[in-house]
């Protein structure tokens, strides 16, 4: 048993028993009072959405009542004895005077007398154009039906009947947010409960009693309606009740106000609740933004005698107050549960402590004797349950241990002393063979790499050549038959130039004295900027900014490629080292070391920096910091490559500050 492991079982039942006290209160029950206000808050959603699908009904069972009475009353009246008494007199000005009189005690905003073929005979006021006649209702009513409709009269229609009703139908636009984009500027349009019913009368047989009520800005009928579905009390305080008639997505009668002593008449609903319900035909039972606020809302299609969808008849109320008390409800509940939580979590960790309290004792006592003080004891002496007994026999096994402590304490002491003479030997001897090892395993490595990179890169270069070969036999027999593919076979002989290169590379590597490759002078400043694209991707991805410092006016004697090679490793490890974004720094300037003239080139980042211990070893073959992803052999190479050039590459670094690499050249001549 390892010396933690007591201490270890002891803190694992105080949390057992911690566990046992308090996970009902604060864990299983938060979890189930959050379940339960979810579901609440759910059910009390639910609620809302059904109040505002019955006041829809209400509202809809209005409206069908309107065009019922409309219907009857129209009917009631092609059929009095009084219309046929001024029917018969054959009276010109009786007749009018009459379906006026009828119209103005049955609340009609107009009133005529359609005969079979369509034309309109006599009307409640006089019409000041040719009056349509063809809508389905009139027709059905010609027929020897009675028919009531919703219908959409143009401005024109309504200016036939009456200028008054083409005037009261015009209504502004105003922009609203969340609404479709249109160009129109006003709604001209008028929704009319429109009515007919046939004449059986033998003097009028065959024609048709027509009228209607014109529902933009009818006040009355919207009052009524929003009277009857919320009545005195029938919301929260705070809550406000609408009703709203809309032609197609324009309010033409509503009692939502757009700011005090207005209605929001011509404003429009958003474009979510016009597609769900003029465009699709469904019901909208929802939240909904209406002119300045949240409502609850519930939108149904109003459908015209031709079958078509022109409109929508609206109810519902403000949420705020409804959102305010579930919220005040929520609170009031997670309140209370921190009341009985802070009384009763005390209460229990007392109750818990009486049992875990000896068991710290024995723990703090076994972690005395395992710093060495033998003469610890629990100092239970009165035993009131099973924990009580095992802190007494605790004691007791104490003491015997301290009796034998001291007989092994002797024998121990001698045989120290001669193990020491022998330890001391041993430790020279390990150093030693450490060291060799280390040296023995780091040969043996890069051997083997060498040889296999060497192996690896002349089997390669007998396909390239083969593959080059035949390209060009190939082209040859193809002839001009190839400039078809000229763009494959150039991506083909690049492809071939590219694999190459990394062989050559690899033989650099493998054999840098045998294949150094051609040298060229450069100037530091073009290769930086070259190298820069490489590794863009990584600045953009880490939010890097980059300075240069260009002052170096001599140029370098050093194979390009290999240069590219050493700066990209340094600017790729300096990118590695800022993973929150940084400065990273690239300065050339000339310098003379050991009286050579030459060039300085410095990478510098601000990043995480690197120890004193991790710093010695940063050119060692095989170090890496980047575990899964480095191989240790970016700044051994680097090093190699620049000493080959007789130049010299040097790193400083601070914890938390960053790190400057700095590489110098001599000047090529």
């Amino acid at each position: 048993m390892s010396k933690g492991a007591p201490g270890h079982g002891v803190r694992s039942v105080r949390y057992r028993i911690l566990a046992i006290a308090l996970l009902p209160t604060l864990v299983i029950l938060p979890l189930l009072l959050g379940i339960t206000m979810v579901r609440w808050n759910a059910k009390f959603d639910s609620l809302l959405i059904s109040k505002v699908n019955g006041d829809l009904t209400i509202a809809h069972q209005y409206l069908a009542r309107i065009l019922e009475n409309t219907g009857d009353h129209v009917r009631a009246l092609g059929n009095s004895a009084q219309f046929r008494d001024t029917l018969v007199s054959r009276d010109a000005t009786a007749l009018p005077a009459f379906l006026e009189q009828s119209r103005q005690d049955l609340g009609l905003d107009f009133l005529a007398l359609v005969d079979a073929q369509g034309q309109v005979t006599a009307a409640a006021q006089r019409l000041t154009g040719n009056a349509r006649t063809d809508w389905p209702v009139v027709t059905s009513a010609l027929a020897g039906a009675a028919s009531t409709a919703i219908d959409i009269f143009t401005n024109e229609e309504l200016a036939a009947l009456s200028p008054a009703l083409a005037h009261r139908a015009r209504l502004d636009l105003v922009m609203t947010p969340n609404a479709v984009p249109t160009d129109r500027l006003s709604e001209t349009q008028g929704m009319v409960i429109h009515s007919a019913s046939p004449v059986t009368l033998d003097d009028a047989a065959g024609s048709a009693l027509v009228g209607g009520i014109l529902l933009n800005q009818n006040l009355v009928f919207i009052d009524t309606i929003n009277d009857l579905v919320y009545r005195e009390a029938s919301l929260p305080e705070g809550s406000q009740g609408t009703a709203t008639l809309f032609l197609d997505d324009v309010r033409i009668s509503t009692n939502v106000r757009l700011f005090e002593g207005r209605r929001a008449l011509g404003t429009r609903v958003s474009g979510a609740v016009r597609e769900t319900v003029l465009g699709q035909g469904k019901v909208w039972l929802d939240s909904a933004f209406v002119v300045n606020d949240w409502y609850i809302s519930a939108y149904e299609p109003i459908v015209d005698s031709f079958g078509k969808r022109v409109g929508m008849l609206y109810v519902g109320f403000l949420e705020a107050p409804f959102t305010q008390a579930k919220y005040v409800t929520l609170a009031t509940i997670i309140a209370a549960f921190l009341v009985v939580t802070a009384l009763s979590v005390p209460l229990f960790l007392r109750w818990a402590r009486g049992i875990f309290r000896p068991l710290e004792r024995m723990t703090a006592t076994i972690t005395q004797v395992e710093s060495g003080d033998l003469g610890a004891r629990t100092g239970v002496n009165v035993v009131k349950d099973e924990i009580g007994r095992v802190a007494l026999h605790l004691d007791d096994l104490l003491d015997q241990l301290q009796v034998r402590d001291r007989k092994l304490r002797d024998w121990n002491e001698e045989l120290n002393r001669r193990v020491e003479e022998r330890t001391q030997e041993l430790q020279l001897a390990n150093r030693q063979l450490e060291a060799t090892t280390k040296q023995l395993i780091m040969s043996e490595k890069l051997a083997a790499i060498g040889e296999i990179t060497a192996g690896v890169a002349h089997e390669i270069n007998n396909p390239i050549a083969v593959m080059q070969g035949n390209l060009e036999v190939a082209r040859n027999l193809i002839g001009t038959h190839g400039d078809v593919a000229k763009t494959e076979f150039r991506l083909l002989d690049e492809q071939i130039q590219r694999i190459s290169q990394i062989v050559t590379k690899l033989l650099q590597f493998a054999k840098p004295e045998e294949y150094a490759g051609y040298v060229e002078r450069h100037a530091p400043a073009e290769v930086i900027s070259d190298c820069l694209p490489l590794v863009q991707h990584l600045l953009n991805k880490a939010a890097i900014n980059v300075a240069r410092e260009h002052r170096a006016t001599r140029r370098v004697l050093m194979n390009r490629t290999e240069l590219q090679q050493v700066l990209v490793n340094l600017i790729v490890n300096a990118i590695h080292a800022m993973p929150e974004g940084g400065m990273l720094t690239l300065r050339d300037v000339d310098e003379d070391r050991d009286g050579k003239p030459g060039l300085l080139i410095d990478i510098s980042d601000t990043g995480t920096g690197m120890a004193p211990d991790v710093l010695a070893k940063v050119f060692d073959p095989f170090f890496t910091t980047k575990r899964r992803e480095g191989t240790g052999l970016g700044l051994s190479i680097s090093q190699t490559l620049v000493t080959r050039q007789g130049g010299k590459i040097a790193v400083e670094s601070e914890l938390g500050r960053g790190t400057t690499f700095t590489i110098w050249l001599p000047e090529a001549t």
